[in-house]
């Protein structure tokens, strides 16, 4: 566990990035010239408890204690390092991942999908409002659900990706699943990338089969099983504990010669989390930049936003969405897990046009 952590922040787009950029003045975040940075935020760590948090300039990061120092400046190449394509998808500029649950009981739209015919149609849907990635699932994960066999989860999902892979062919197919079994056949189809809502802690066997087809994964957190990840979850200090999974997780695949470019992080919003560890994730969410690869969130319908609003929820949570989005991509984040494509993705380009407008 490491003592020093690094957040990227104040952050300036467009015009005024790159002018401040070649004047030294801020540094490019992912070697992007129209997103600059020019204060970080160190956290310190003791005894598993934040003792402090300090923002710094750039220009003040040589000045800082020689202990302190190394990691820093580690975290810093992290930081404005190049997130390279991913099978070809761009990382400089947002992607949107479009969610398909094909499952009778998941949180929001559980049975909306469950027939062939109305999950493609909901994958033409999504593609044709702007979707990069369709996120198909057979399994719900939403608190308190139960284990589904995975004969059963294979065969909700089985039709729908052949299907997508035939008629879709240039639309990369993502495959929400904790299992080894499923992965395997997924993989044999043609899906591309696999999101694991467990870590690759539920299945043995994940990891393995990722590693030796050289696929990239969704790194997600979790904290406990879906069945009980909402009763009282603890963290000594959010942010910092997830950051210290994803750095172990990131170093093991590493350690097996898996291609760290290939790894996607997902904090879990809503997974194991109560509206303070949701809130707290999002609002600093900049902090993960300093791992060195991209970043996704996944915000849509999830219930903190209900729990901010209170009389003013409505079913689809659209407003509550975007306004979680526009936060995550005016701190950089890169992929954004969605169930209303149409509608995040003209919230995505109408603010991204004005951010980045002289």
């Amino acid at each position: 566990m490491r003592k020093y952590y690094t957040r990227a922040c104040n952050f300036c787009y467009g015009e005024i990035a790159r002018n401040l950029i070649l004047n030294n003045k801020a540094l490019p975040l992912n070697s992007r010239q129209n997103i600059a940075f020019d204060q970080i935020e160190i956290f310190q760590r003791k005894q598993n408890q934040v003792v402090e948090s300090k923002v710094y300039s750039i220009k003040e990061i040589k000045k800082l204690d020689k202990e302190i120092l190394p990691e820093i400046e580690k975290d810093i190449k992290n930081i404005t390092l190049e997130r390279k394509s991913i099978l070809g998808l761009r990382l400089d500029k947002p992607q949107i991942i479009g969610v398909l649950n094909i499952t009778p009981d998941s949180f929001s739209d559980g049975g909306l999908f469950f027939e062939e015919t109305k999950a493609y149609e909901q994958v033409k849907l999504m593609v044709d409002s702007g979707a990069a990635i369709i996120d198909i699932g057979g399994e719900s994960t939403r608190p308190g659900s139960k284990t589904v066999d995975e004969k059963e989860e294979w065969k909700r999902v089985k039709n729908i990706i052949v299907k997508c892979k035939k008629n879709f062919p240039k639309v990369f197919l993502s495959l929400d699943t904790r299992k080894s079994y499923v992965m395997s056949k997924g993989i044999q189809n043609g899906v591309d990338i696999i999101n694991d809502v467990s870590g690759l802690n539920f299945d043995n066997e994940s990891f393995n089969l990722i590693n030796s087809k050289k696929l990239p994964f969704i790194l997600h957190h979790m904290q406990g099983s879906p069945e009980t990840m909402q009763n009282n979850p603890i963290y000594n200090e959010v942010l910092l504990d997830i950051f210290d999974f994803f750095e172990e997780k990131i170093s093991f695949c590493l350690k097996k010669k898996y291609k760290k470019e290939f790894i996607i992080l997902d904090p879990g919003i809503g997974f194991g989390k109560n509206l303070d560890h949701n809130l707290r994730l999002i609002s600093k969410i900049s902090i993960f930049h300093s791992l060195g690869c991209p970043i996704l969130i996944g915000t849509s319908r999830k219930r903190f936003i209900e729990q901010i609003v209170t009389k003013f929820d409505t079913p689809d949570r659209t407003g509550g969405t975007l306004a979680s989005v526009l936060h995550g991509l005016s701190q950089g984040v890169q992929i954004f897990r969605i169930h209303n494509v149409k509608e995040i993705n003209q919230g995505i380009l109408v603010f991204n046009k004005i951010l980045h407008t002289n």
